[in-house]
């Protein structure tokens, strides 16, 4: 039974919960962490590790997407970023860092500097010819291409990415329906839309059961719940509580696979996830794999050098993101930054699970005693009363 509360005469108000108000319990028989399987498979592609990088600048040249890879992961390349618009992606990206630097040589955080030169950047035309090499890049390592578009241009530009070589595509936006209408244009009717394409399509971020249940009648192989890191709380009033969200779509997921006798359709959690433990509580609510920002921008491979900014900080007209540190041991010698490596696999010097996210997820399935992430998401959870 949902639980509402009363904030006014005659107006209500639903209790939701965050992934830090959740512990998972380890209420079965132990087992090894050797013995646990981290693996995920979405259509026809196998990860190693079910955790996906955040399409933005910060993290998404193509030789972090091939890292990643490597690592066992999927990294994902924003179509509509500065690697689209500006041939010299490191020295652009150098301009969004030197940004962020006050008069006495030292950083200036979340400074509307580095929100101007970030609008300024996204400003230059896209280039189809300049992305279409950056994704021929990736193809040609051998790694998954998966490519990131905007509901509002993916008209124009899924016929690009798919030709270049994208083998998975996100439809990702901070907020999506099953059908985007706008005063000029054709609505975008994503049942259709993705119908008439040749590879499979994930869709977010949503929050809820409804819209979730009407984007997996679209079609779509998986679900983005969330919006990830921004300011959508701050700038909109709109920021939904992840551990709530995320079995609110699990819910919609159960119908759904009824309704189509055996569909099954994935989820992945794009918001509250700074630790392992939290990647940990988002598979416990019903995720099958989690989206990773900041806490993979303190890599050395990363391009943002520590920095870290979601793809919402570029807005023309409304930015919904910082220009902040990685979360995490981070340093601003590249020498001495942790690798991505490190931060998926370990070994870890940081006690609060900012590195060796898989270790920790392994640990956490063998204390509770399940082998998979699948039978995993039949964890008992509890509140946590009073954090």
């Amino acid at each position: 039974m949902r639980d509402y509360v009363e904030i006014g005469i005659g107006r209500e108000a639903r209790k939701t919960y965050s992934l830090n108000d959740l512990t998972v319990l380890p209420t079965r028989r132990t087992r090894s962490s050797k013995d646990v399987d981290t693996s995920w498979n979405i259509d026809a592609y196998s990860f190693q590790i079910p955790i996906i990088s955040h399409p933005t600048d910060a993290l998404g040249s193509p030789e972090f997407v091939i890292e990643m890879d490597r690592q066992g992961g999927m990294g994902v390349l924003n179509a509509e970023g500065i690697l689209a618009r500006h041939e010299d992606f490191d020295a652009a990206v150098g301009q969004v860092i030197a940004a962020c630097q006050d008069e006495f040589g030292g950083f200036d955080f979340a400074s509307p500097r580095a929100i101007a030169k970030l609008q300024e950047l996204h400003a230059a035309p896209l280039n189809e010819e300049l992305l279409a090499q950056r994704i021929a890049q990736v193809r040609e390592s051998g790694a998954t291409v998966a490519v990131r578009i905007s509901p509002q241009r993916a008209r124009d530009l899924a016929p690009v990415v798919i030709k270049a070589g994208a083998e998975l595509l996100f439809i990702q936006g901070t907020m999506i329906s099953a059908e985007h209408v706008a005063q000029s244009g054709e609505p975008l009717d994503l049942k259709e839309f993705i119908g008439s394409l040749d590879v499979p399509v994930i869709v977010g971020g949503v929050s809820d059961y409804n819209t979730a249940m009407h984007l997996m009648r679209t079609g779509a192989v998986g679900i983005i719940v969330g919006s990830g890191t921004n300011t959508n709380g701050q700038a909109l009033g709109i920021e939904p509580a992840m551990a709530t969200a995320i079995a609110d779509v699990a819910a919609a997921r159960r119908d759904y696979l009824d309704e189509t006798g055996g569909r099954y359709v994935h989820i992945i959690a794009d918001g509250e996830i700074y630790s392992s433990g939290n990647m940990v509580t988002a598979i416990a609510c019903g995720a099958d794999a989690v989206i990773l920002g900041s806490p993979l921008a303190g890599a050395q491979e990363a391009p943002g050098q520590g920095l870290y900014w979601p793809s919402t900080a570029a807005h023309p007209r409304f930015p919904r993101g910082l220009v902040e540190p990685a979360i995490g041991p981070v340093s601003e010698d590249d020498a001495t930054r942790p690798s991505l490596e490190k931060i998926l696999h370990g070994p870890s010097t940081d006690a609060m699970g900012t590195q060796n996210f898989v270790g920790g997820l392994r640990r956490a399935l063998a204390k509770c005693g399940y082998a998979d992430l699948k039978s995993f998401q039949k964890v008992e959870l509890a509140f946590r009363f009073g954090i």
